[in-house]
């Protein structure tokens, strides 16, 4: 009997860029994985991580809240591919999953699987339907990863 073929994997363009002194970023392989993850169609992706004084700036120009946060998502216009990048800003993550009492690496993947949710189009600030429909997908995701329920 042959073995059988493993399905093939939607093509995706990531490139992950870190900041001099790269922190308590996780590796490529981990990001990847995340995204992956969380993204079943073709894609072409950045995650960048960033300082709190970049990260601040960001949330200013495109939001219109001046303080650091800890993901931004800018999903771009590109037909049968999804495009967009993500911004994780190190410190804000860092003292988040200290202040949450979570292992680092899962609050990362949180937040990149909720990042790549919103290049989707998912919407968790219009309305509660939409807020409960983004973390029961986030949590199927997070639990296939073998990471524990993030709002728990």
């Amino acid at each position: 009997m042959a073995p059988s073929a493993r399905p093939r994997l939607p093509e995706l363009r990531l490139a992950v860029q870190y900041p001099d002194g790269k922190g308590p970023a996780p590796t490529r392989p981990q990001v990847r994985r995340w995204v992956r993850a969380a993204c079943t169609t073709p894609a072409e992706v950045t995650v960048r991580f960033v300082g709190a004084e970049e990260g601040r700036s960001l949330n200013r120009d495109y939001r219109q809240k001046d303080y650091a946060t800890n993901v931004l998502s800018f999903p771009y216009e590109s037909g049968a591919r999804l495009c967009g990048d993500l911004v994780l800003c190190l410190p804000v993550v860092e003292r988040e999953a200290q202040e949450q009492g979570k292992p680092l690496e899962a609050h990362f993947a949180h937040l990149i699987v909720h990042g790549m949710l919103h290049l989707q189009g998912y919407d968790h600030e219009t309305g509660s339907d939409d807020a409960d429909r983004m973390e029961a997908a986030e949590r199927e995701i997070l639990d296939a990863l073998g990471y524990p329920d993030p709002y728990a």
